[in-house]
């Protein structure tokens, strides 16, 4: 029922931090900060009612700008942009005008260049209280920041509702056709101690999921889930019959009628009986289960490493810029771009 902001003292490149604090009646807490739109704790109560955190990251601010942690970078509860995932060889073309993107990741551009809107301290434009207390985030990216073409204006609320809701509402406009894919990059951790995920249930609506190459870059081919170890449709554990060196690094078309508003997965742990439902607006949905996380000093002085967390990144196709058989990633300057992302929590 409450939204309230605290001062952190901290300033990134001559911008205040802040952290903003969201509360409902059911005990819900979610603290977010405004540098990369940061997700920094998500508490709920478990079907024991014992309150529990079901997002990994640090107990305060400093631990994300730390030398240690940008060694080892993963995004953890960030907003990803201006474009989520790959982008081969960094290179893409918007009417007929070639553009080079960071290659930040192999040859390829990953989540938006070396200095993405994850490293970007946003302006706090709305604060509310009440029934469903949100607070919304504003950033504006200037023409050729990262490589990318046009002047971007970019909107993101967040809104706790009392059916322990948090919904992601996106929203920009652009002066110049651009590329975007926005998505964001929370870690999730449904166990009471934070273990790793393997024997967290996992179901995901998705009857395809998208060809990489060795970069882990979208080909443009479909691949059906029949038959495979990608086929969630049913549900069932992280860990069952699973790549157990790399888990789980992919994008999944999920089936769904274009930009419609529906479940994308669901996600349950025993332990705690607390299930993680994602819905989204986005048509695909990449599945990540933390091959890569490398995080000393966490909360409460926890070290995170592989698969100690899973990612749901709701986004348009990674690449798709370069694909041209997949839904458009290009916004015009008479358009606005939206996209809906609900994380809903509930404790059985």
């Amino acid at each position: 029922m409450k939204a309230n902001q605290i001062a952190t003292g901290i300033l990134v490149d001559e911008k205040e931090v802040i952290a903003v604090e969201l509360t409902n009646t059911q005990g819900t807490y979610v603290k977010l900060f405004n540098y990369g739109t940061i997700i920094n704790k998500f508490i709920v109560k478990n079907a024991k009612g014992e309150a529990q955190d079901i997002v990994l990251g640090f107990e305060d601010f400093e631990g994300y700008i730390s030398e240690d942690y940008l060694k080892n970078y993963s995004y953890l509860g960030a907003i990803v942009g201006r474009y989520a995932n790959r982008i081969k060889n960094g290179e893409f073309e918007v009417d007929g005008v070639t553009y080079q993107v960071p290659q930040n990741n192999g040859d390829d551009c990953l989540h938006g260049g070396i200095s993405g809107f994850d490293k970007k301290v946003w302006d706090i434009i709305e604060l509310t209280d009440g029934s469903n207390p949100s607070v919304t985030f504003h950033y504006y990216s200037e023409d050729g920041e990262e490589g990318f073409p046009g002047d971007l204006a970019v909107q993101l609320r967040f809104t706790l509702t009392e059916n322990n809701e948090l919904i992601l509402t996106y929203q920009a406009d652009t002066d110049e056709a651009t590329p975007i894919n926005l998505t964001h990059h929370s870690y999730f951790n449904l166990s009471p101690n934070v273990g790793d995920i393997k024997s967290h249930y996992h179901q995901m609506n998705a009857s395809n999921w998208l060809e990489q190459d060795e970069n882990y870059v979208v080909t443009g081919k479909l691949i059906p889930v029949e038959g495979s170890h990608h086929d969630f449709r049913k549900g069932k554990t992280f860990a069952e019959g699973w790549d157990a060196e790399n888990g789980y690094d992919q994008s999944y078309v999920l089936d769904k009628t274009y930009g419609d508003l529906t479940l994308a997965s669901k996600t349950s742990n025993p332990e705690s009986g607390l299930t993680l439902s994602v819905y989204s607006t986005e048509p695909v949905a990449h599945l990540y289960t933390a091959k890569h996380l490398k995080v000393i000093g966490g909360k409460n002085g926890k070290a995170y490493g592989e698969f100690d967390a899973f990612c749901v990144e709701t986004q348009h196709a990674p690449n798709s810029i370069n694909i041209d058989e997949f839904p458009s990633t290009v916004l015009e300057p008479e358009e606005i771009y939206h996209q809906t992302t609900i994380y809903k929590v509930e404790a059985k």
